[in-house]
């Protein structure tokens, strides 16, 4: 599936919208992370990627994350939240979610 121009780019902006909201940093920091999010989650698409983000209880967790033939494992409604980002655990063999202003790096 491909995703429209006028698509993607709203979802960034979305994303860094959400990020001003829940971070109070400037608008251009939290864009430069959504567009960074953004390029994780194309990456995520077509390979497995180890990435890193911080938990609620304040430690780093580590994950091999993918969306990548996972089409058939979808449930829900598929509306967009914009506050977290959703993936698929490897090793967990499920989905699993972290929040946007959490996300560490990806190796």
């Amino acid at each position: 599936m491909q995703i429209s121009k006028s698509t993607f780019r709203s979802r960034v902006f979305h994303w860094a919208h959400e990020l001003v909201k829940s971070t109070g940093k400037s608008f251009s920091v939290c864009l430069a992370k959504a567009w960074s999010l953004y390029r994780l989650r194309k990456r995520m698409t077509n390979e497995t990627v180890k990435i890193a983000f911080e938990k609620v209880d304040g430690s780093l967790r580590i994950a091999y994350a993918t969306l990548q033939n996972t089409g058939d494992k979808v449930k829900g409604t598929g509306k967009p939240n914009y506050k977290t980002l959703p993936y698929y655990d490897t090793q967990a063999q499920g989905f699993r979610s972290f929040k946007l202003e959490n996300f560490v790096t990806a190796y």
